[in-house]
């Protein structure tokens, strides 16, 4: 197993599905940059709460670093070559979003309530707080 953290830019809005289960889930493509201008792509789902509202939130094109197990794959293009590809079972997103909050929490007498109660607004779908100046 590979515990990775991959960052790119969404490639398309993230949607969300139920499973036969009735369990929810989001899916995502990442189009993450490699060497010579190259890109690959990165197939993210995620299943926890807080990985699923944070990439909810994203639309197409924006920065995000989903971290979680990836799976190395491979795809043939029209042309026939072959071309690499990770699957990621998601358990955390970082975007820039997240920035000031995580500064925040990283100075010191910071109180970790603060940083759960912030956890706790991106479950309850609360962004306001998200107005961080980058």
């Amino acid at each position: 197993m590979i515990d990775g953290l991959v960052s790119g830019k969404l490639y398309g809005k993230p949607t969300e599905r139920v499973g036969a289960s009735g369990k929810a889930f989001i899916t995502a493509k990442v189009r993450a940059a490699v060497r010579d201008g190259e890109s690959l792509f990165v197939n993210v789902i995620a299943f926890d709460a807080v990985a699923k509202a944070a990439l909810l939130a994203l639309d197409d094109g924006e920065s995000v670093a989903p971290a979680g197990t990836l799976t190395p794959k491979g795809w043939t293009d029209r042309n026939g070559d072959a071309k690499p590809t990770l699957d990621m079972v998601a358990h955390g997103v970082l975007t820039p979003y997240h920035v000031q909050r995580k500064r925040k929490a990283m100075q010191p007498g910071h109180d970790a309530a603060t940083t759960n109660g912030a956890k706790g607004a991106v479950c309850g779908g609360d962004f306001s707080d998200m107005q961080d100046d980058l």
